[in-house]
């Protein structure tokens, strides 16, 4: 294929010299909502180092697959550029999505214990799992939610 033969994706339609940290809705596919986790600004050099974004992905995962939205939950995982995460719920109510985030940076907060799934046989990166790092990011980014305007 050529790049003429190639569509443009949406994500790539979004300018990211202008986007800052916050939740957004990122697309609506049937009854699949895609939100932006967006923890950084883009493009400034301020990156979620391997360890952080996988401790968190450890931990947001699976506190928010226990949570009232446990059934909605298609998929959290880290975008490619380090400065934030997605999250597909089924049936989103936005509010109650924004709510269960906020719940769950909280108890990624609170936590006492190893990092969730931090063996060989749950993880193929195990070692490189911080609670430290878990919990700082949590509350950067519940810290940035508190700042600006959902």
């Amino acid at each position: 294929m050529n790049d003429q033969e190639v569509t443009r994706i949406t994500s790539f339609s979004i300018n990211h010299d202008k986007l800052l940290p916050g939740l957004y809705v990122s697309r609506v596919d049937g009854d699949v909502t895609t939100y932006d986790r967006r923890a950084r600004r883009p493009n400034t050099g301020d990156l979620m180092d391997n360890s952080t974004m996988h401790s968190l992905e450890h931990m947001f995962a699976t506190y928010i697959r226990n949570g009232s939205l446990k059934d909605s939950i298609i998929y959290f995982g880290p975008m490619g550029c380090q400065t934030g995460f997605y999250l597909l719920v089924r049936s989103a109510d936005n509010d109650e999505v924004l709510r269960q985030i906020r719940l769950t940076l909280c108890k990624i907060i609170a936590h006492e214990g190893a990092v969730f799934g931090a063996s060989s046989r749950e993880c193929g990166n195990y070692r490189n799992l911080s609670l430290d790092a878990a919990k700082t990011e949590a509350r950067r980014y519940l810290a940035e939610l508190d700042a600006r305007p959902v």
